[in-house]
């Protein structure tokens, strides 16, 4: 079992922009439905949330298009920003009621375990295909091994998924740079311009509400769009 630990925020930029993009407009429309299902939070800090997303947005789609290396470090410099923005904003906001455990999942925010029992293995390993549909974009559909249908374990957050973009294969997990927690499946996998035509090499394991790691699956490959 992997010793490492992953961050559910994703590094990734076409990632994390899914993952931001996701909670700002959840967060828009819960506070302003009527009656508002959110109200426990100030209007200061959506518009804030809202705002440095708008920023990075900008700068993640300036970079896609030109990949620069000034519009990549305008993106990333962006990116730290509304990253900063967001943990805070997750962290007073998101992690206790009014918000459900199955809205922190739908949004792939880990919920706290509050069990007593003792997760502290994880059996199940992940297997997975890779589908190829869009340019810049390879989608992982993964499951239980050996399982019929594809419900995550109970109990656990969802399966991390780690990739590079590499020519040879790689030795052990720690050579893919890349991860990501997805709490559901099929997942997306974003890639830049300069890196179509390449091959990513990707892996999974199952992660239980303790974060606790499973195995990683075997390494598979596929040559981006």
């Amino acid at each position: 079992m992997s010793e490492r630990k992953h961050d559910f925020i994703p590094r990734n930029a076409g990632q994390f922009n899914e993952f931001m993009l996701r909670i700002v407009e959840t967060a828009s429309e819960k506070f302003n439905s009527t009656p508002k299902k959110w109200d426990h939070f100030p209007k200061e800090r959506l518009n804030a949330l809202t705002a440095k997303y708008t920023v990075f947005s900008g700068k993640y789609h300036a970079a896609l298009n030109d990949p620069t290396h000034a519009n990549i470090v305008a993106r990333q410099e962006a990116q730290a920003e509304a990253e900063h923005e967001l943990r805070g904003f997750i962290s007073q906001y998101l992690r206790f009621p009014p918000v459900t455990n199955a809205e922190r999942a739908d949004l792939s925010i880990p919920n706290h375990d509050k069990t007593r029992t003792d997760h502290v293995t994880v059996p199940e390993t992940v297997e997975f295909e890779i589908h190829l549909k869009n340019i810049r974009e390879l989608i992982i559909d993964f499951k239980v091994k050996g399982a019929s249908g594809k419900a995550k374990p109970d109990g656990y957050d969802g399966a991390v998924l780690i990739w590079g973009v590499r020519a040879e294969p790689p030795s052990k997990p720690e050579d893919l740079d890349e991860h990501i927690l997805a709490s559901r499946t099929p997942f997306t996998l974003h890639f830049d311009e300069g890196e179509r035509g390449k091959t990513a090499w990707v892996a999974a394991c199952w992660q239980n509400e303790r974060g606790i790691e499973g195995a990683f699956s075997e390494y598979k490959s596929a040559v981006i769009p």
